[in-house]
């Protein structure tokens, strides 16, 4: 399995990265499947460096922030009115009201919205696509909201989302050999409770679950992403680096 970072900004895109999306690809039945984990705003455009939107198999949608989801606008515009014309519908999953919550974004009809276009799934019991099992596990924060568990090809990516310190981070980093886990928070402010995790809480979950190797993502550009590395640092020995917009690992 193959993931490509395509954007790890947190909350809103900064100047060297869109918001959140990352593009996880493996190959199954003599052709290369691709799913996006989160689609925030400005990532379709830099996806267009890495892979052809157009041959995306589904999407995977954490939680219902702009920054995580936003960029299903574009992406409906885009399957919608290509020169080619229309594409196939693609599954997206998502939490309940995603398919509400999309359509509202890009004013279109709550009927039908999107769903010529996306063919929404809510969250619940884990899911095949090709060669990708992801099991979805809710997590903390102000609205629903999951954390990921995907495996391919014998390996297994955690990705934690978005969400406060709660103990089913333990799951999404149990084993994994992979954490992509966000670190929005500094230890030592007075952070809102339920929100976000420091780097320190990052490095915690990746200790605990036996993770092989932890990246800090989802760091505010109004935070130094050097401080989330040094936090985590103090709770986890493992290998720990932060993400970059175009970074690429094979797991």
């Amino acid at each position: 399995m193959k993931v490509t970072v395509v954007g790890c900004s947190g909350s809103y895109p900064g100047p060297d990265s869109p918001a959140s999306c990352y593009l996880l690809e493996a190959e199954h039945e003599g052709r290369t499947w691709r799913v996006l984990v989160d689609l925030g705003n400005g990532a379709l455009g830099a996806l267009q460096r890495y892979a052809d939107p157009l041959s995306i198999d589904a999407v995977l949608v954490s939680h219902l922030h702009a920054d995580h989801c936003l960029d299903l606008c574009g992406f409906y515009v885009m399957r919608k009115y290509h020169p080619t014309g229309p594409q196939p519908r693609i599954p997206v999953w998502g939490p309940p009201d995603t398919a509400d919550r999309m359509a509202r974004a890009y004013d279109l009809p709550v009927d039908p919205g999107m769903t010529a276009e996306f063919d929404f799934r809510v969250w619940g019991d884990p899911v095949g696509i090709g060669p990708f099992t992801v099991t979805p596990v809710p997590v903390t924060h102000p609205v629903p909201a999951f954390g990921l568990r995907i495996s391919a090809d014998g390996v297994t990516l955690g990705y934690t989302g978005d969400t406060g310190p709660c103990a089913a981070l333990d799951e999404v980093a149990r084993d994994a050999d992979l954490l992509l886990a966000e670190a929005s928070f500094v230890s030592g402010e007075p952070n809102p409770p339920d929100l976000h995790l420091t780097g320190v809480d990052a490095g915690a979950a990746a200790s605990r679950g036996g993770s092989r190797q932890l990246v800090l993502t989802h760091v505010p550009p109004w935070h130094d992403p050097e401080v989330a590395l040094a936090e985590a640092r103090t709770a986890y020995d493992g290998p720990v680096s932060l993400a970059r917009a175009g970074a690429t690992y094979d797991l």
